[in-house]
């Protein structure tokens, strides 16, 4: 079974290109979901899902993530890359302060990845857009929020220097070849 790798950060934190370049480089990636919930409810009327309704664009997400969780024997490599995981979900609800179901800390204390590496706020690269709202602040907020998330799931988490996207590859590349 290949290994789960956790590529997360806050808003603008250039995980997402640093997924797509991983992607480009030849490595199996699950991209993040959380802008095609965002879409959809859009297309339904709902502006922010999360804001009006954090617990059900929650179970969206948890539903999406335990699928690409689960959905890896077609996966020929030996990683698979993901653009965020299970626990950014409760990291998140916790951010906002939203009760919320034990169940979604049952499945990230029962949907276990292998490696956890986490983008920094990088305020040079930050910009808002049409799915995400949050000011640069809330971005520093949320990060802290992701790495007491995935520290409370008992997980080692590894932060990757701001740098150019060849180098944070190598950085996690090197980190990796240690690990396994």
């Amino acid at each position: 079974m290949p290994n789960r790798i956790i590529i997360t950060g806050g808003p603008g934190s250039g995980k997402t290109s640093l997924i797509s370049f991983l992607s480009e480089n030849g490595f199996q990636c699950q991209h993040e979901i959380s802008r095609e919930v965002i879409l959809e409810a859009q297309k339904e009327g709902i502006d922010q899902l999360f804001l009006t309704d954090p617990i059900l664009f929650s179970e969206k997400l948890l539903q999406g993530r335990l699928k690409q969780f689960n959905d890896i024997h077609h996966f020929k490599k030996t990683a698979i890359f993901y653009d965020r995981g299970l626990p950014d979900i409760t990291a998140y609800l916790d951010y906002t302060g939203v009760n919320y179901p034990d169940e979604f800390k049952n499945f990230c204390q029962n949907n276990r990845y292998d490696s956890i590496f986490l983008l920094p706020p990088w305020k040079e690269i930050y910009i808002q857009d049409n799915e995400r709202y949050e000011s640069f602040a809330e971005s520093e907020k949320i990060h802290h929020f992701l790495l007491k998330a995935y520290k409370n799931y008992g997980y080692k988490v590894i932060e990757v220097p701001f740098d150019t996207l060849t180098n944070r590859m190598q950085f996690i590349k090197t980190r990796l070849a240690h690990q396994f």
